[in-house]
């Protein structure tokens, strides 16, 4: 075989395996090709066969130098060869299209997302400030529910002006805050308390209605508003508080409970300041919480004080009703107020409360006052009673609780007026009581009843001495006194040697 001949031959060889494997790949990618090309696809494997075919029989041709028309077979193959690159040409311009139209696609996904993207961070920015202003809201809701807190707890007004400039100032970022009161006496607004100065001019803050800054907000009852001390102060004149600490911003809110004016909030920055209608509503409602609590507190402390000047009152009548009863028998002067005074210092042992101790000091004074209804043919009688007298005597304690009863102030107090004469065996009068079912107060105080009555000369018998009336005491313990009252009276000055046969006069 000529040399040209050798290379025409390996080079057809070489063409024909590369072809098959062509044509292999191509059979395997068939599964895969989209039905709008896969016609074109199975026309490239019909002429990629014929191509094969042909270089096979050009191969055998050469080797068998077999005769053939080989012009025929060379043009056929060229036939193909030109069918088979329109085929590629028209399935790669398809492709490229489609190539194409699928960028251009994406170039609009591309552009919605990045759209989409925009419009989200606007709306995550949108939700990130609306949880900060809800987060600023909860915060100033929590403030506002623990000052409201405080205020239905609290009647003590210095504590809930503390608690309120507490909350203020950190949660309406402000250096330093003051409460002025409306003194309707003097018609000024006085400082009463602040937080956040560091010197004390503000603590002579005092401005008559109508003048300075405070005095006007609370004339004309209208938030006064100054972002600049520097530039517009001529409302503002306490100079020496601008001096002493600095303060460049200032708001004056009158402080009005029901119509009335109770005060004036007032609010310093160090810096000028421009408010957001938020915070102007945050402070608004704190300073309607102030001046409720303002205005609980001096309704607090004026029925305080009239409720003191009526007990006062009411105490005060009680002794007026117990010297009528001694000046009714001035032979027992001056007993109503030493059995009273022995009754206390008795319940002191007992460690009773001092709200039992009142009770106990009123029930005393009015022991005998059911003695009003009783005859003074009885009551001043020098000789002994009859037994119908002494049935009527023994009514006083039943007389006194119809008396006193009604009166619900000393209800409380009805124990020893009612049941002083009950015995702790259960022979006294009038209901017959027996140990412990008798009240402590009326326990103790006929110990004190019956000592003061033996140590003073009546009409009825001698005075008796110290010795004897301790004596007449023990014995009649389990009897007629309760024995754990009668071993603390025993224990007490009365019965020591060297003791005042006058209690509390030494």
């Amino acid at each position: 075989m000529h040399p040209p001949q050798f290379l025409t031959t390996t080079g057809i060889f070489t063409g024909t395996l590369f072809l098959g494997a062509s044509l292999v790949l191509h059979l395997r990618a068939g599964r895969n090709i989209p039905p709008e090309i896969r016609p074109q696809w199975r026309l490239l494997t019909g002429l990629m066969a014929f191509f094969l075919v042909g270089y096979l029989l050009f191969l055998f041709i050469q080797v068998e130098q077999f005769l053939f028309p080989i012009e025929l077979l060379i043009s056929a193959i060229f036939f193909g060869g030109g069918l088979f690159v329109l085929v590629v040409t028209r399935i790669t311009l398809r492709t490229l299209r489609q190539i194409g139209e699928h960028e251009q696609q994406l170039s609009q996904i591309n552009q919605e997302l990045l759209t989409k993207n925009s419009d989200l961070e606007k709306e995550i920015n949108l939700r990130m400030e609306a949880e900060e202003q809800a987060m600023a809201r909860l915060s100033h809701l929590t403030s506002l529910h623990d000052i409201d807190t405080i205020i239905s707890a609290s009647l003590d007004l210095g504590v809930t002006l503390k608690v309120i400039l507490d909350q203020l100032i950190p949660y309406l970022t402000i250096d330093a805050a003051a409460v002025l009161l409306f003194n309707p006496q003097t018609q000024t607004v006085e400082y009463a308390a602040g937080k956040g100065f560091r010197g004390q001019a503000v603590t002579r803050s005092r401005e008559r209605l109508g003048e300075g800054s405070a005095g006007k907000a609370a004339l004309a009852r209208k938030t006064r508003m100054i972002s600049d001390l520097r530039e517009d102060a001529h409302d503002f004149i306490r100079s020496d508080l601008v001096q002493e600490e600095g303060v460049v911003a200032y708001c004056a809110l009158p402080l009005i409970a029901k119509g009335t004016i109770q005060g004036v909030l007032e609010i310093y920055r160090r810096q000028t300041f421009h408010p957001d209608p938020e915070w102007l509503e945050f402070l608004e409602s704190l300073a309607i919480r102030a001046a409720i609590a303002i205005e609980n507190a001096a309704l607090f402390n004026e029925l305080q004080r009239s409720n003191s000047e009526l007990i006062l009152a009411y105490d005060t009548t009680i002794e007026g009703w117990s010297r009528a009863m001694e000046l009714r028998d001035r032979e027992t002067l001056g007993h109503t107020q030493r059995v009273v005074h022995m009754t206390l210092e008795i319940a002191r042992r007992f460690e009773l409360r001092e709200e039992q101790l009142a009770h106990l000091t009123r029930g005393a004074l009015l022991h005998d006052i059911g003695k009003m209804a009783i005859p003074d043919t009885i009551l001043m009688k020098d000789g002994p009673l009859t037994e119908e007298e002494r049935e009527l005597m023994h009514l006083h304690p039943v007389r006194a609780m119809e008396m006193l009863s009604p009166i619900a102030y000393l209800q409380p107090a009805l124990d020893i007026p009612y049941c002083h004469h009950e015995r702790w065996d259960g022979t006294g009068y009038p209901r017959g009581l027996k140990g412990e079912q008798i009240p402590l107060a009326a326990r103790i105080f006929a110990i004190a009843d019956t000592w003061d009555a033996l140590i003073n000369a009546r009409r009825y018998h001698e005075a008796w001495t110290l010795d004897k009336v301790c004596t007449h005491i023990e014995e009649r313990a389990g009897s007629h006194f309760d024995p754990e009252v009668v071993k603390v009276f025993l224990e007490m000055e009365w019965c020591r040697d060297g003791a005042c046969e006058v209690p509390g006069a030494c």
